[in-house]
């Protein structure tokens, strides 16, 4: 069997953290032929990895019809050996790949029915029973994918056991070694927030938080992410705090990681919906791999991860107040905060790191080559 391995989504960037800076690069490296399906400006080869772009779609309807569709005939035109598909609404595109005699994997980033609980654009009498649905197909589908690679235990305790595989979106200790940093005590006093920003991510909290810092903290927060929706900008612009905010958009990978090592510390408050409380979001351990601490929401699975590792404080995501006062005891104990930083570095050395994972992801693949098995996990 080639080595050909093609890596789809309708909603990710093609230059997502998981899926290319991750798992791609990861394959290619390993002399796999890597191609990655998605919307984008154009086509392009980035570290050895393909880029196929679609059109990228003007609403949810066209995405998850028009770009469906045309994903699914770009993917055909690769005669991949392998198909990783990233996305719920990829699912039919999945059956139909193995109804062509197709390998396909399924890589689940959430509990997709949790998530719909929690989703404004659909209506709240609907989401329970489209959960519902939902998780119904997830447990009839899985069974006839060659694997599900969950990026979270919680994730994987959804799926069969016989082909499913935990690997964890923990940060590239390669990537660590690269990165440009100042020292703790040199750097600005700044506060870095990477990711999308949405109202359940504690947008709002968090600029509310900086309002609430006083003029004796000179402080700004760095938001580095898009908007979701993007008239959420708007919203927030008239919040007290906003003129502490500077806006820096979506950064690439190695962007995002020369704000690290410029800032102080890093927030991740989401707010406690169904979807947030298992979750391990990248950016908590791209925060830790960085040398920040962390002022996080107390989450009995986070509360785990930062009290154990003494890397940062806890605090409850829909106060402001005590958001603020998380990060002024940070800004204005600077040995303290460093010696926090470090020890949360010290464990994704050991514990929270990439290399850790793609064993697990390199193996798969191995299987997954091997004509003579159902499933490559069985």
């Amino acid at each position: 069997m080639s080595k050909k391995v093609c890596f789809l989504t309708s909603v990710h960037r093609p230059f997502d953290v998981r899926i290319f800076y991750r798992e791609a690069k990861c394959l290619a490296e390993r002399g796999y032929s890597v191609t990655i399906i998605a919307p984008h400006d154009e086509d392009g080869l980035k570290d050895g990895v393909k880029i196929k772009a679609v059109p990228v779609p003007g609403s949810r309807p066209e995405r998850m019809s028009v770009t469906l569709w045309q994903i699914f005939r770009s993917a055909l035109d690769t005669n991949a050996s392998v198909f990783h598909f990233h996305d719920p609404e990829l699912i039919p595109v999945g059956i139909l790949l193995k109804l062509c005699g197709k390998r396909v994997v399924y890589d689940v980033h959430e509990d997709v029915p949790k998530d719909i609980l929690d989703k404004p654009w659909i209506m709240p009498m609907l989401r329970q029973p489209i959960a519902r649905i939902l998780e119904w197909i997830h447990l009839l589908v899985a069974a006839r994918f060659d694997a599900i690679v969950a990026a979270t235990p919680a994730i994987a305790r959804s799926f069969p056991k016989k082909n499913t595989l935990t690997v964890q979106n923990f940060p590239d200790l390669n990537a660590l070694s690269d990165a440009e940093e100042s020292s703790y005590r040199q750097r600005e006093c700044q506060i870095v927030y990477a990711g999308g920003i949405s109202e359940f991510r504690g947008g709002r909290e968090m600029i509310q938080a900086m309002g609430l810092l006083g003029e004796s903290v000179p402080a700004r927060l760095q938001l580095a992410g898009s908007f979701d929706p993007p008239e959420l900008q708007e919203r927030l612009a008239s919040e007290l705090g906003w003129g502490r905010v500077d806006c820096l958009g979506w950064l690439s990978h190695s962007e995002v990681r020369k704000l690290l090592g410029k800032s102080r510390l890093g927030l991740v408050v989401y707010h406690p919906i169904a979807n947030h409380t298992m979750s391990q979001p990248n950016k908590l351990f791209e925060y830790m791999s960085a040398g920040l601490p962390v002022v996080a929401s107390d989450f009995l699975l986070w509360r785990s991860i930062i009290q154990q590792n003494d890397c940062g404080i806890l605090v409850d995501p829909l106060k402001p107040a005590a958001i603020a006062q998380a990060i002024r005891w940070l800004l204005e104990r600077p040995t303290e905060a460093e010696a926090m930083g470090q020890r949360g570095r010290d464990a994704a050395r050991r514990v929270y790191n990439w290399e850790n994972e793609e064993r697990k992801l390199v193996e798969l693949y191995s299987q997954l080559m091997n004509d003579n098995s159902k499933h490559a996990l069985s």
